[in-house]
């Protein structure tokens, strides 16, 4: 991994900052997806849950960080509701003013080594279908396309495409 970042565990304390990287980062993914009014909703959303959210999940959130910076970008995970035995990647997001600075890569890199430790032998996620920068970094990452689609509502009554990704360890 990167000297660059640090990875460390999520607490309730966190919350505002995984607010901001999540609101900004779906903002930017997810614009073009819905309604104005909608849209501001769910930002809005995403910037103030997760206090909360934090302080009463059994899952796990990691945090990426440069030496004595804030958190540039997280990693959620826990079981996967949808197959028993497996690891789900909840979210996985990177505040836009860390792009490109290899924060993704340190903190997929732990949260890899992480489910390794744990003896997790497979992971999964959704990303949106349209974003062919996340579905690149995730092959990279050594994640490969499962074949399973599906359509997501967001809460908006309009499902938006995803594409499956796994992991075999």
């Amino acid at each position: 991994m990167s000297s660059d970042f640090i990875v460390f565990q999520a607490t309730p304390d966190h919350g505002d900052a995984v607010g901001e990287i999540h609101a900004e980062a779906w903002a930017i993914a997810y614009r073009p997806f819905f309604a104005p009014e909608f849209f501001e909703q769910a930002v809005a959303h995403r910037r103030g849950k997760w206090r909360a959210t934090l302080a009463e999940t059994k899952d796990t959130m990691l945090l990426a960080a440069r030496p004595g910076g804030r958190p540039l970008a997280y990693s959620y995970f826990g079981d996967s509701p949808e197959r028993p035995g497996v690891v789900e990647i909840f979210g996985f997001y990177n505040h836009p003013e860390a792009w490109g600075s290899g924060v993704a890569g340190t903190l997929m890199a732990a949260t890899l080594d992480t489910l390794r430790a744990r003896g997790v032998e497979r992971a999964h996620l959704w990303t949106l279908r349209d974003t062919a920068q996340s579905r690149r970094f995730y092959a990279k990452s050594g994640f490969a396309e499962s074949g399973a689609t599906r359509g997501h509502d967001f809460g908006d009554g309009n499902p938006i495409d995803q594409v499956e990704y796994e992991i075999t360890f």
